[in-house]
């Protein structure tokens, strides 16, 4: 328990230290120049999630394969199924295209790490307005089309090791609405980093990243046929430990 106490400490400490340069970015941003924006912060957030994985222990390990498949030309949509709170950190850390993503709007309350996630091109999730939702996920399309890859959870919540979520549909609109290619993404370990003993202690991770899906002008059933294809090719990559 120590130990976990600790590192949410480092983890904090990480991005106060780090506050100058937040505010450099800010000012790029406020003045539209975003390349630079996107050139600087890239490579921070990727230390910064690697730095978070590593408060887990020295022996932890993160096995990537796939990497050949990404599309780096054009932004997709990640669909990924959801172990862990630290999830996050090992896609943002160990993939080698940058992404931003869907938190819930609540985050924002969260000091010091809601303005990197605003730099990032996150999107906040007002779950409680539907009205408010249609806009958000809206502005989240608009990235994708300004060249922004997104992350996405379909399952909507942490499966903890236990079997995975059924993939919600709605989930995809993102992709369907962008035309943005889909890339299955199948995450396997990290519930044992935290969730696992409610803890952070060391465990092996590995990721897999599938082939690309194309999504552009497809009939509704065709929609449906991908999601259903999508789910059994994230899944079909996990361990028999990560099946419940």
């Amino acid at each position: 328990m120590i130990k976990t106490i600790f590192a949410v400490f480092r983890f904090f400490f990480y991005l106060i230290v780090r506050q100058g340069k937040q505010r450099k970015m800010f000012a790029l941003q406020k003045a539209g120049n975003f390349s630079e924006r996107d050139k600087l912060i890239a490579p921070m957030i990727r230390d910064w999630a690697k730095y978070v994985v590593n408060l887990s222990g020295k022996k932890t390990t993160v096995s990537v394969s796939g990497q050949e498949n990404l599309p780096m030309d054009r932004a997709v949509v990640f669909i990924a199924n959801h172990q862990s709170y630290m999830d996050i950190p090992v896609l943002l850390g160990y993939v080698k295209k940058p992404m931003a993503f869907i938190a819930k709007v609540e985050i924002l309350k969260v000091p010091f790490l809601s303005g990197w996630m605003n730099l990032m091109q996150c999107v906040f999730l007002d779950r409680k307005s539907p009205h408010q939702s249609v806009k958000d996920m809206e502005g989240a399309v608009e990235k994708i089309k300004n060249g922004y890859s997104m992350l996405i959870f379909p399952e909507g919540h942490r499966s903890k090791g236990a079997a995975p979520g059924v993939f919600k549909p709605g989930s995809f609109k993102l992709a369907f609405k962008s035309g943005a290619p889909v890339v299955p993404v199948t995450i396997d370990g990290t519930w044992k980093l935290f969730e696992g003993s409610n803890r952070l202690k060391p465990a092996d991770v590995f990721v897999t990243i599938h082939p690309p899906v194309m999504t552009e002008n497809l009939s509704k059933e065709e929609q449906r046929e991908l999601v259903s294809r999508v789910e059994s090719t994230v899944l079909s990559s996990l361990s028999p430990s990560s099946r419940g």
